[in-house]
């Protein structure tokens, strides 16, 4: 069977992977002159299913919890099984109460504890929560490497174009294309994530920590050369130019909050991508003749994505009569 995907984002790509893995004639098409230049270049790339069980609904976590075994095998080297910490100043310690009440597979950490796993964190924090199962990766790394991998493996992969041309030649197609189907698709909607880079060489993180806050709870992750990604605003929005000024104040003050060096930090980017969602915040695979539309993984790409691409895996699996099998 030959497959169409269009979209080079998140999505796109891990669809492309697995139906490569399953032996499908894969073209990939990207409008934008390079893999990732969407919403996906800008998330922060945490694999994290306990700790965003706190705001989501029970298929994060079930669909989530083999995502970093499913990059992994994808891409060896480039997940950071460190787990996640959460911390809380002390005016909202509280936080990390409600936090744990509405989450699992944490354990209780005291400041000596805090200390150990994250040395420059030592006596900032009387408490935290330590998810100790969840891992981290840096998006643009691997979506340069999911499209490498589909080059070599002498994949299609066309960059600058829609993909229309090559609809004739094509048996089914997957389109992945994210933000550009809202106002198509029914009930997909735009929320705006802003998010900025930093460095310093005075902080030392080994793990992304989210620090909860009643009103802008961030998470920093930390990146190659002394670099942090600070975010993110959830805001219900489709416009997807600039960081505005209040976001950009309130990243800074809660990297601040969590250690003062950072107030000393060069700012090297910000950015900001919008997030297509459906009503419940999860992503669904409906079909619409010949094209099935992965779409709605809101803030959840890296973590729902290799469940997605699994969906539509099965799907044409099942349409052309075969036995799915297990692939990397």
């Amino acid at each position: 069977m030959r497959v169409l995907v269009k979209g080079a984002g998140v999505a796109g790509l891990t669809v492309a992977w697995q139906l490569y893995r399953h032996g499908f004639r894969v073209t990939l098409a990207e409008q934008a002159d390079k893999a990732g230049a969407g919403a996906s270049g800008f998330a922060g790339g945490m694999l994290a299913p306990w700790c965003e069980r706190e705001s989501a609904e029970e298929p994060v976590l079930t669909l989530g919890r083999l995502a970093a075994d499913w990059w992994e095998a994808a891409l060896p080297g480039h997940v950071n099984r460190r787990g996640t910490l959460v911390v809380a100043g002390g005016r909202d310690a509280g936080e990390l109460d409600r936090f744990s009440r509405r989450t699992s597979g944490w354990e209780w950490l005291d400041e000596a504890a805090i200390a150990a796993l994250e040395p420059d964190l030592a006596g900032r924090f009387r408490g935290a929560l330590f998810f100790r199962q969840e891992a981290h990766l840096d998006p643009r790394q691997a979506l340069a490497a999911l499209a490498a991998g589909l080059e070599d493996a002498r994949m299609r992969l066309m960059l600058g174009v829609t993909g229309e041309a090559d609809l004739a030649n094509c048996d089914r197609v997957i389109d992945c294309t994210g933000a550009a189907q809202i106002g198509r698709l029914p009930g997909l909607r735009g929320v705006r994530g802003e998010m900025l880079c930093i460095e310093t060489g005075e902080v030392s993180l080994s793990r992304p920590v989210r620090l909860l806050h009643p009103r802008h709870p961030i998470y920093i992750v930390p990146r190659e050369k002394n670099r942090f990604m600070v975010g993110a605003t959830m805001i219900e929005s489709d416009d997807d130019g600039p960081i505005s000024a209040r976001s950009l104040m309130e990243l800074l003050n809660a990297a601040y909050a969590l250690h003062p060096a950072f107030g000393e930090a060069r700012v090297t980017e910000t950015g900001a991508g919008v997030r297509p969602a459906y009503p419940d915040n999860l992503p669904r695979v409906t079909q619409e003749g010949r094209t099935l539309h992965v779409n709605g993984l809101y803030r959840h790409g890296f973590l729902l994505a290799p469940a997605m691409a699994a969906e539509v895996a099965r799907r044409l699996l099942t349409e052309q009569g075969q036995p799915e099998r297990r692939a990397s």
